[in-house]
């Protein structure tokens, strides 16, 4: 009977260690501003993903027509008819690309996922069906939002309750000292009990409430004025049945890369290497491979 029960566990750990990784869609789509990090944070999260080996990554990225930074194409007040009539076509065709290139976002397609990252989406993303894809998270999945996912669909209450806050404004890039609010969670076990950073675009929230999210990391001053106060710099969430995390630091490639060559760096490779673990600990949570849910 002995000799049983150890063969039996040891099925089961070998099951246990051998278990499929989890499925991730990546999506780096944008209709308002682009940020020049997006390639960066496609690399490490791809990285991330492989170096762990906890789960994989499928990328719904930018179809071509618009460029690679900064804010989408205008039409010049002076355009000609003949200006404008090419404008609108190239426009209408990049919209049909993103519609369909969005399709991967239906019920239908998330059913082969675990999970979705948004990482610095902009703008009113076409998803085929919103309530569907909220449904989704609740029932039983991942959502985890990077930088700008706050700063994506200001129109709609449902996306902005679900993620818990909305981007309302920044200022200049600067250091902070972030407080961990949560040295038991995977995405800050590591950090201690502050995480300074060099040099980084800090967002400022609206529709954000403490009570309903259980935050991670804060500052306890303005990032610019120096005043006393509350302000959210990532948190997590359940939301239904599913996990919600959301970091609002990524702006930076030098915050995402450890490249010593990278042009114009302020950010250490230590402190890129803490966004890292950071970034991979919340996906871990969400994903439910560690750490406990919100109370």
């Amino acid at each position: 009977m002995k000799k049983l029960f150890l063969l039996l566990a040891f099925a089961m750990f070998v099951s246990v260690s051998q278990a499929a990784p989890k499925k991730l869609l990546v999506v780096t789509t944008t209709t308002g501003f682009r940020h020049s990090s997006i390639p960066t944070a496609e690399k490490i999260l791809a990285q991330l993903a492989h170096d762990s080996g906890e789960f994989t990554v499928d990328f719904l990225e930018q179809p071509p027509g618009h460029p690679a930074t900064g804010f989408p194409p205008k039409l010049k007040a002076d355009a000609s008819d003949a200006d404008k009539a090419a404008f609108n076509e190239a426009e209408a065709k990049w919209n049909a690309s993103l519609k369909t290139l969005l399709q991967k976002l239906s019920p239908a397609n998330l059913k082969n996922y675990d999970g979705v990252i948004f990482a610095s989406t902009t703008g009113d993303l076409p998803v085929p069906d919103p309530q569907g894809f909220l449904d989704w998270i609740k029932a039983g999945h991942a959502f985890i939002g990077i930088h700008a996912a706050a700063d994506t669909f200001h129109g709609w209450p449902g996306y902005i309750d679900m993620l818990g806050g909305e981007f309302a404004h920044h200022g200049k890039q600067v250091s902070v000292e972030c407080l961990n609010q949560d040295p038991q969670n995977p995405a800050t076990a590591h950090l201690g009990k502050s995480w300074t950073i060099s040099q980084e675009e800090i967002y400022q929230f609206k529709n954000y409430d403490p009570a309903k999210v259980h935050d991670l990391l804060i500052l306890d001053k303005h990032p610019e004025t120096g005043a006393a106060g509350h302000f959210a710099v990532a948190w997590c969430k359940n939301y239904g049945a599913g996990r919600v995390f959301y970091t609002s630091l990524g702006h930076r490639e030098d915050l995402w890369d450890t490249d010593a060559s990278l042009k114009d760096r302020k950010n250490s490779a230590e402190i890129a290497k803490a966004y890292q673990a950071h970034v991979l600990g919340g996906i871990e949570w969400a994903l439910g491979l560690k750490g406990q849910p919100v109370p």
